[in-house]
């Protein structure tokens, strides 16, 4: 299946809370849209591999993707290696998107940094024809190269490159980011274990005050951002946001 955007995230919950409206916007142009989940985020304090899993799959739902995956790397433990880099790289020859979303390359959490760099660096290597990947049925795979990999924004503030304005899907976001319920306030507190930094109230809020600010920066309710290593192009004028000054 060709996808016209994949997102990639290290943890189960990273897309969710950083580009998921993103992905709802291109799903309701009629875009086929996937996430890979690089980890099954089996270091989170509250929930387990199976229920992050179960949550996964709700949030595919809710957002409406045509594929989620998970590649079973260690979470915590990974490594931007030439083991992981051949997965990541059979992953986006299999799926041959146009534009990949990935972590940011340096964060809170030195996951979210070290996936950015791994996906970043395996999805120039998934061009190169002289390295030879295989597919599930031990077919040759072509290479392919995106024509653009951006980075979502996570915990720590960036000035972004590129904001997307969600506005009209911003309550689907919040859907699929309340899918992950034993990870944030969406339920009693201690209802799912102990309290962490992401299942206070105040994470979801300042998850949605950040989408404001976004917003504001183009003179819309609602945006994610993004960081890029490569230059962003248009094909024409009428593609720029005009924002109110």
């Amino acid at each position: 299946m060709k996808l016209y955007v994949l997102a990639i995230g290290v943890h189960p919950d990273d897309v969710e809370l950083s580009c998921s409206g993103t992905l709802i916007n291109e799903v309701r142009k009629g875009n086929a849209a996937g996430v890979v989940d690089l980890t099954a985020g089996e270091l989170g304090t509250r929930g387990t591999a199976e229920t992050r899993a179960s949550e996964a799959a709700l949030a595919a739902q809710i957002m409406g993707l045509s594929v989620r995956e998970n590649l079973g790397m260690r979470d915590g433990f990974f490594r931007n290696d030439e083991d992981h880099q051949l997965k990541v790289i059979r992953v986006i020859r299999k799926y041959r998107p146009e534009v990949i979303l990935a972590n940011i390359l340096d964060d809170r959490h030195p996951d979210h940094g070290r996936a950015g760099k791994l996906v970043a660096e395996s999805a120039f290597l998934a061009g190169l024809s002289k390295i030879e990947t295989v597919d599930e049925d031990g077919r040759p795979q072509e290479r392919w190269r995106p024509k653009q990999i951006l980075h979502y924004i996570q915990d720590r503030f960036y000035e972004p490159q590129l904001i997307v304005d969600i506005s009209a899907v911003f309550e689907q976001r919040m859907e699929a980011i309340k899918a992950y319920s034993t990870q944030f306030h969406t339920q009693p507190a201690g209802a799912n274990g102990t309290q962490t930094y992401i299942s206070t109230p105040g994470f979801m809020d300042a998850i949605i005050s950040r989408a404001r600010l976004m917003g504001k920066r183009i003179g819309v309710q609602y945006g994610e951002g993004f960081m890029t290593q490569k230059s962003i192009g248009i094909h024409q004028l009428e593609d720029l946001v005009l924002v109110e000054t």
